[in-house]
């Protein structure tokens, strides 16, 4: 067997002069690894069916980073609920009603760009700041009137690519009352937050007034993962559970009251925040966390060289710790003391 790094040389250099005839400039270099993987695949004599997948999944993908790029600098929320959900039942109600809460401060929803949850979470942003990723399906085969109407829509064959892409792009997550997919997306953005795979992001799972649904899993939870010891008891501590139209939307909007954004630097993380503690606020955390590190303290720090380098966020202030990556399904924990800081904003901000 044959993997990409076998690609011989002269190979390697058509492509480059390839990427160069094409006038790509930018990333290049990313570019050509990319040609060279197809490649490979070539050599590999990799199957008809495989080969149909790969470029399937990258037809896809380019797709949707096509729809997205033009939105990059606004915050966006994702919503997950059923497709099953009727516009008389309250929960529709209350989807709509938080997603034109987030669209009233700044947010684009983005959604499965199906009926039920899904529609009612466009009507209420609008076609003007709504998203839709679709899933191709015999009873489901054009997105819901919303999303079709500005076209902002990309269909996909993949459930996996879909699920790339409505998770990606957003700085936040509500789950609304829902079947297998629905329980499947939530169940994957606990385990990608509890991994570290992704950056932190608020997670709200809404129900109707009363509604007894995500209390069920609750229970479930607390009695058998939390009591069976296959997760840790505060891994479902990250998730904000309501029947609260405010308090969802304040929960997404809160997280990003003073946390802005992450980098990890070797094996330091690099928090950045938009107004900087004090040294007595520091030393709070330090006394309240010092636990997930595994070394050294959390310290305020200039950007270090990789950020100046790269030019990211330089003009925001820095916490700098070594965290222990075990405990990086912890980060959250962090986050939400930083954004109760006294010095702190005094009101919840959009993500950057």
């Amino acid at each position: 067997m044959h993997d990409s790094a076998a690609v011989p040389p002269e190979v390697t250099d058509d492509l480059r002069r390839l990427i160069a005839d094409a006038g790509i400039t930018h990333n290049a270099d990313l570019i050509a690894r990319t040609l060279a993987t197809g490649v490979g695949l070539g050599i590999d004599g990799a199957s008809r069916l495989d080969l149909k997948i790969t470029t399937s999944a990258l037809t896809e993908m380019r797709a949707a980073f096509r729809l997205f790029a033009p939105y990059a600098g606004i915050p966006k929320v994702t919503i997950f609920g059923s497709a099953r959900t009727r516009p008389d039942q309250e929960v529709y109600r209350a989807t709509a009603a938080v997603a034109r809460a987030l669209a009233d401060r700044g947010w684009m929803v983005v959604t499965g760009a199906g009926p039920g949850i899904m529609q009612a979470a466009a009507e209420g942003a609008g076609p003007q700041q709504s998203l839709g990723v679709s899933i191709r399906l015999p009873f489901e085969d054009k997105p819901n009137a919303v999303i079709a109407e500005n076209a902002r829509n990309v269909a996909m064959k993949y459930f996996f690519t879909r699920k790339l892409m409505l998770v990606k792009e957003s700085h936040g997550f509500v789950c609304v009352p829902g079947g297998f997919g629905t329980l499947d997306e939530m169940f994957e953005l606990l385990t990608l937050q509890q991994t570290g795979k992704a950056d932190p992001t608020p997670i709200v799972l809404l129900d109707e007034p009363n509604g007894t649904f995500w209390q069920g899993l609750q229970r479930f939870i607390d009695e058998q993962l939390v009591g069976g010891g296959v997760i840790s008891p505060d891994d479902f501590d990250r998730v904000v559970v309501t029947d609260s139209v405010d308090a969802a939307a304040f929960a997404i909007t809160d997280f990003w009251r003073n946390y802005d954004s992450l980098r990890w630097v070797g094996d330091r993380l690099v928090l950045r925040l938009r107004v900087e503690p004090s040294d007595a606020e520091v030393a709070g955390l330090n006394e309240q966390f010092g636990f997930l590190l595994a070394s050294g303290r959390i310290e305020r720090h200039e950007p270090l060289r990789p950020e100046q380098d790269d030019h990211d966020r330089l003009d925001l202030p820095r916490l700098v710790m070594n965290l222990d990556q075990r405990r990086v399904g912890s980060l959250y924990r962090i986050i939400r003391a930083i954004n109760a800081l006294e010095s702190s904003p005094s009101g919840p901000a959009r993500a950057a």
